[in-house]
């Protein structure tokens, strides 16, 4: 069927070994990351699944385990949610681990209603942007002694129309916007992603950002719970019209694999291909002060 091929976007072709190396994805128990996760298995690296979920990440690892035949597959707390998790884990993983080549940032809420997490800020920006900011500045010293070493972020399309809200980043002074705050969750993955390639430069780690597409998981629950009549008009034509995990995996291992990648630091990707970002992602002002906002925030000392 023509149509499924189309919405099934690019596969990712390399056949890129990974044997000796390390990779870390977060969000690796369920959707995208799981399938992520089982594709580096498979091509025999050591994966490292950082989950807050222990116990439903521990039967994705068997899983993966038994499906790749690749053993060297761990799993690890990680709550993005709190700047002290994402801390601990950090000291523990480099603590107990020799290198890292591939860092994962795949883990994501969507449109969830408005709560507040331990460190004060609204979750889909804690948890989409600040958790994985701490968390990467936290591995990049591991990053560079393993280069060449790449960062790859899961943002979406919908970072276009998006904006940083600087004076109320966190909706304490305007009404609360599910879809509003996902949009600048995941323009600041692009942004991050841009300024962090700027700052790669010459220490052989490369930054990508990718939007996967728009897939089945259960990134969706919380738009249903809010729309349920949806449920019933999209039950059938998502069967159609959405990627399956799998095909939602092809970009992000496209751009941790792909032999040659490296001059498109920095870059954002879709269906395997270099796409241009919105014009929103293209604003290194902001993606500057972005950055220098995230440091304060997460209470980052040694600045990178």
């Amino acid at each position: 069927m023509l149509l499924r091929k189309w919405i099934a976007g690019g596969v990712c072709k390399s056949h890129a070994r990974l044997d000796g190396r390390t990779v870390v994805i977060t969000g690796a128990n369920t959707g995208i990351g799981k399938e992520t996760a089982k594709d580096m298995a498979r091509r025999g690296a050591r994966v490292v699944m950082a989950c807050r979920d222990l116990t439903r990440a521990k039967n994705s690892a068997e899983y993966i385990r038994r499906s790749t035949g690749n053993g060297n597959v761990v799993i690890r707390h990680l709550n993005l949610a709190s700047l002290y998790s994402v801390r601990e884990f950090a000291k523990e993983f480099k603590a107990t681990e020799e290198r890292l080549d591939i860092l994962i940032n795949n883990a994501g809420v969507m449109m969830c209603p408005k709560c507040i997490t331990e460190d004060g800020f609204e979750t889909q920006l804690a948890v989409n942007h600040l958790g994985h900011f701490l968390l990467t500045n936290l591995l990049l010293g591991m990053l560079k002694r393993s280069s060449p070493s790449r960062i790859v972020n899961v943002s979406s399309i919908a970072h276009v129309g998006g904006k940083i809200e600087f004076d109320d980043l966190f909706f304490d002074k305007r009404p609360y916007s599910s879809l509003l705050s996902y949009k600048q969750s995941k323009l600041a993955n692009v942004l991050f992603s841009r300024e962090l390639a700027q700052r790669m430069k010459g220490t052989g780690v490369s930054v990508y950002c990718l939007h996967p597409g728009v897939i089945r998981t259960e990134l969706n629950r919380h738009v249903l719970a809010w729309y349920p009549m949806l449920k019933t008009i999209l039950s059938l034509p998502s069967m159609l019209l959405m990627k399956t995990p799998w095909q939602g995996a092809q970009t992000s291992i496209y751009c941790a694999v792909t032999e040659g990648l490296e001059r498109k630091s920095g870059c954002y990707f879709s269906d395997c291909t270099e796409k241009d970002p919105s014009p929103e992602g293209k604003d290194d002002e902001v993606a500057r002060r972005l950055w220098e906002e995230s440091v304060r925030l997460v209470g980052l000392n040694n600045r990178h």
